[in-house]
């Protein structure tokens, strides 16, 4: 029985539209197919609010009832330790990988609702190779039967493979782009390798959009004045 639990404090302000644009993602998710239960959530480049969209989506689909485990797959430079407040010492993901720990060591209760978390451990020479070992695939198979969704943050994969190669491992994916900040070119050029590995993209979240610049806002505006 497992029986890890870590104490995670929710840095995140309270934001109107961003939370029900959480919710409308919650929702598309539980309409697909049942089938998609691995979710990979990658964005092109650093910065682009992946994580935060990561942890909003498990935490939405926790207070449904639904069972979900977060996995924080960046091994190269993971923020949640240090975002999110984690002041107990954790073993985590690279540690499970190259086998200094068993599976059942990096598995936390957080005190979210029905959510829990693998840490991405500390930072190792060789992630793409650690998360294409046949552990993670078996991590993966395991842990599905125990879970209602999985959602996997991996690193940003314009430039890097690891999301690529943990899309392997997955039914779906979700790519992050940063508003006004992100071409074309480059979003295409990630959906193409990960759809490559035969991981279906379910959709896209632009983030960090500007609600009061754009015609939404207005919409809004002009919907609570009547």
């Amino acid at each position: 029985m497992m029986e890890n639990s870590v104490m995670m404090r929710d840095p995140r302000k309270s934001n109107y539209y961003y939370e029900e644009s959480i919710k409308t993602l919650r929702t598309n998710i539980q309409f697909s197919s049942k089938q998609v239960k691995t979710i990979l959530l990658t964005s092109c480049y650093p910065n682009e609010g992946k994580s935060d969209v990561a942890f909003s989506l498990a935490m939405e689909m926790g207070k449904l009832g639904q069972k979900v485990l977060l996995i924080d797959a960046d091994i190269r430079k993971s923020t949640f330790i240090n975002k999110y407040r984690v002041n107990e010492a954790v073993n985590g993901l690279s540690q499970y990988l190259s086998g200094q720990v068993e599976l059942q060591d990096i598995i936390y209760h957080t005190n979210f609702q029905n959510m829990d978390m693998i840490f991405a451990g500390p930072t190792a020479p060789n992630p793409s190779e650690l998360l294409g070992d046949a552990d993670f695939t078996e991590l993966l198979r395991q842990k599905r039967d125990d879970y209602a969704y999985i959602f996997i943050d991996t690193p940003p994969a314009a430039s890097l493979i690891d999301a690529t190669v943990v899309a392997k491992n997955c039914d779906a994916g979700i790519l992050v782009i940063e508003s006004e900040a992100i071409s074309y070119k480059a979003a295409q050029k990630v959906k193409t390798q990960i759809e490559r590995s035969g991981c279906h993209l379910i959709g896209a979240v632009l983030n960090k959009v500007d609600m009061k610049k754009g015609r939404y806002y207005n919409s809004y505006k002009g919907y609570y004045k009547k």
